[in-house]
């Protein structure tokens, strides 16, 4: 079992270097490697984003998919939608001061996010994260660099 977990997390760490490859290709090479740019799917990333931020439980079940599933290098692999709500809103949400979305690269079904997370006694963290979105509703989030550390509760203890 650990030998398969850490092929998940040797596989999921050169993913996510591939993909910050792939989101800091300048200008209209990554524009065009990504698909361009869909607004409509900016909206709603920021849109998730801000519900993290006001802590408005609302707006982040509305925006997330009956699907919707979420896997981190922190060993989630697809847990739920109610499961997600759990072990990372309920846990983690109150850590949470700001957001400073520093690259949003979106295509007509997914987005790349390289975020810096402030917490709300004035540590910071990154992240990157990959998220499909469907109708209007995101339907999967991959949080690449989510080692223990890089959780908004960690980071306000100290924890590295």
């Amino acid at each position: 079992m650990t030998r398969i977990t850490m092929s998940r997390r040797n596989l999921l760490a050169t993913g996510a270097c591939a993909l910050v490859g792939a989101v800091s290709l300048p200008g209209a090479a990554s524009a065009s490697a990504l698909g361009g740019q869909n607004s409509t799917n900016e909206e709603i990333i920021r849109k998730w984003y801000g519900a993290w931020k006001k802590k408005d439980l609302g707006t982040f079940d509305a925006l997330l998919a009956d699907n919707f599933t979420f896997t981190s290098a922190a060993g989630d692999d697809h847990i739920s939608k109610s499961t997600f709500k759990t072990q990372c809103w309920d846990t983690q949400v109150d850590f949470i001061g700001d957001f400073d979305l520093e690259r949003i690269a979106t295509g007509a079904e997914d987005a790349f996010v390289k975020y810096l997370c402030h917490t709300t006694n004035g540590k910071s963290f990154r992240n990157v994260e990959y998220l499909r979105i469907k109708n209007g509703k995101l339907e999967s989030i991959e949080c690449y660099f989510g080692a223990q550390s890089s959780f908004p509760s960690a980071v306000s203890a100290g924890e590295k």
